[in-house]
């Protein structure tokens, strides 16, 4: 796919005044150029990935074009092509002294030679008719006032820096690929001058998007042209279905933005941090935030601690989202600590399994550990791997804490225990990262349980019998309360309470579907790798991810896995020769609802929150019903309720 450079020719934009319109906020057109602007702006809606284009600020005034920047390299890794840019303006070019065009022999061209229609245009002519050199048909340089180009290849370092003016209302969109732009702005973000980038197209490969608040360096212009080598390694790795999610990472060996002690990025989802100003991708989407060589570890083993650890260097709770360039690390050597009882801090083998949702609070004189009752299953598979001496869990960061509990390793390399607390609020609920409980308590000792605070997380000691009931409890889905102090001690207690609990689930929240635009918050997804793609005419599509409308809280076993492949493998199938129709209108993210119950079936297909048109229907009829009959041959797992999510993208390989 080779998309470089849109021009839309016209021979009166810049010379009569008197016929200009508004054609959007800011945007000044003539009359006689407004279809072929329209035409300009749908193809680029036909190829924007996943989400909508930044609004352009059109003017006939004159701009700036864009000539070369230097290529995305890092050291150690290939050479990529540079990325073309995406300007935010419009295209409106006056063809020639020889006159002004008919209107009827105006023409959209485009570099690779394809029209709007998709037929193969003649670039020997211009819309006048008049023959052009190749010369002529090339974009001419920023004091001319007779060219806006849209696309520009290889922009050049000096006129990037121009159109990076901090302030702007606009981002500068670069495309990857046909299938990936980033859009990139100078902000100031909690005080900080900072790049920022936020990616358009990962959500086409089951990727959340993904954005970067790069602290920008004192004189520096223009931003490391690196991060786009980044970006596409993350595309490349998710469309072979390596994808990250919240808490992971991705690290480096070689030297990454002139420093060889930058690691990589921790990637976060965004909780308490205000994003409100910024220029945001459709949920989901991760945080990056550049760590240290010698953080990796804990960002591999155990990354809510250096997330964290993050938030208590740089006063941001629960962590910044700013990437600081050329930082001291906050963690060290491993040295002592008792992490390494749990995890594997040297080769990475095992971890502390982290139960999402689960929360441990600490409060006066009571702690409570929180597990989410669909979290059944995790708890079960903590319980059967644990020895019988200890059980160990990670926790989840909760926004319903105040304050949470942050590891600090000191330059003698020992660890204390620090607490980090969101501004202005009173500190009465402190989170932990994770619990152990100890059933090596004797019961000689004097003590009917102990609860004390362990670095950043909670460690209880019981004793053998203790333990026994509790694994019983749990197995059982039942509350138990330990209670801790000596035996002798009267009413002075301390108890923890282990509790099941139907929280409020806010597992992908602001997700909307693409069916009805009904919100997917409370239901439980997993991403789905389809063992074949469904190609026509250059177009792909894919099934990325399907969601479960539960039932009694989780999703019945077995997970039915198989029925939703073969839903998703009919849906592809029925939709497949209309591939190029669909995405050229817009319609490039598809969800398909599907209900069972003992007497009834229902499907809805759509996308941008309208159904799909009947003739799409029909051939979804004929492939569907088939497989959903199928599907209530179980009347224990019904009624069942899932959707599937769907995206048409570029075929590039």
């Amino acid at each position: 796919f080779n998309l470089f450079l849109v021009q839309v020719f016209c021979g009166s934009c810049c010379k009569r005044k008197s016929k200009l319109q508004y054609m959007e906020k800011e945007a000044r057109v003539c009359n006689s150029c407004y279809d072929d602007i329209n035409k300009a702006q749908a193809f680029v809606r036909m190829m924007n990935p996943t989400g909508p284009v930044p609004n352009s600020s059109i003017s006939s005034e004159g701009s700036s074009g864009v000539p070369p920047l230097e290529e995305a390299q890092i050291s150690g890794r290939a050479r990529s092509p540079s990325p073309s840019a995406l300007l935010p303006i419009s295209v409106l070019k006056q063809p020639s002294i020889e006159g002004p065009c008919p209107k009827e022999q105006r023409r959209v061209w485009f570099a690779d030679g394809i029209l709007p229609n998709g037929e193969v245009a003649d670039t020997t002519k211009l819309s006048s008719g008049a023959k052009r050199s190749p010369q002529d048909l090339s974009p001419v340089n920023s004091d001319s006032p007779e060219m806006y180009p849209l696309v520009a290849e290889h922009p050049s370092h000096q006129q990037v820096t121009l159109l990076l003016v901090e302030g702007g209302q606009n981002p500068l969109t670069f495309i990857l690929n046909a299938n990936l732009l980033v859009n990139v702005k100078l902000i100031t973000y909690s005080s900080e001058k900072c790049w920022y980038f936020s990616t358009n197209g990962l959500h086409g490969l089951g990727q959340a998007e993904i954005i970067l608040l790069l602290q920008c360096l004192p004189g520096e212009e223009i931003f490391p042209n690196e991060i786009f080598r980044l970006f596409i390694d993350i595309y490349k790795d998710a469309t072979k279905g390596m994808l990250i999610k919240n808490m992971e990472n991705i690290t480096f060996t070689e030297n990454f933005l002139s420093n060889k002690e930058h690691g990589g990025f921790l990637f976060v989802s965004p909780t308490l941090q205000k994003l409100d100003d910024q220029i945001l991708p459709e949920n989901p989407f991760l945080c990056g935030i550049l760590i240290h060589k010698l953080e990796i570890p804990w960002a591999k083993v155990f990354p809510i601690r250096l997330m964290l650890r993050l938030g208590a260097e740089y006063g941001a709770y629960p962590t910044p989202i700013v990437s600081f360039r050329h930082r001291k690390p906050l963690f060290r050597e491993i040295g002592h600590t008792i992490m390494n009882l749990l995890v594997d801090l040297r080769n990475y083998q095992y971890t502390l399994h982290t139960i999402d949702n689960l929360f441990v609070h600490v409060e006066m004189g009571r702690s409570c550990i929180k597990i989410p009752l669909r979290k059944y299953n995790e708890v079960m598979k903590v319980i059967n791997s644990s020895n019988e001496h200890v059980i160990s869990i990670g926790a989840s960061f909760n926004t319903e804490a105040d304050s949470h509990l942050v590891c600090v390793q000191n330059n003698h390399g020992l660890y204390h225990t620090q607490a980090i607390s969101a501004t202005g609020h009173p500190r009465k609920v402190t989170g932990a990262s994770f619990v152990v409980f100890n059933g090596a308590l004797k019961t000689s000792s004097g003590f009917l349980a102990k609860s004390s605070i362990v670095e950043d997380g909670l460690m209880v000691q019981i004793t053998p019998e203790t333990m026994e009931s509790l694994r019983q409890a749990l197995r059982d889905k039942k509350d138990f309360k330990i209670t801790c102090g000596k035996t002798d001690s009267g009413d002075i207690k301390e108890y923890v309470d282990i509790c099941w609990v139907e929280n409020e689930d806010k597992t992908n929240k602001g997700i909307v579907s693409p069916v009805d635009g009904k919100s997917m918050e409370g239901t439980q997804s997993e991403k789905v790798l389809q063992s074949r793609d469904f190609e026509r005419e250059a177009k792909v599509m894919k099934c990325t991810e399907v969601y479960y409308f539960l039932k009694d809280h989780e999703l019945s076993s077995p997970v039915p896995h198989q029925f939703a492949k073969e839903i998703a493998i009919a849906c592809s199938t029925a939709l497949c020769p209309h591939l190029k129709t669909l995405k050229n209108n817009g319609m490039n993210k598809i969800g398909l609802r599907v209900s069972i119950d003992s007497d009834m079936v229902e499907y809805l297909a759509g996308s941008g929150g309208c159904l799909l048109s009947q003739n799409y229907l029909n051939e979804l009829d004929s492939a569907l019903i088939p497989v959903i009959d199928g599907g209530m041959s179980d009347p224990t797992s019904l009624p069942f309720k899932m959707e599937l999510i769907f995206f048409i993208i570029e075929h590039l390989f």
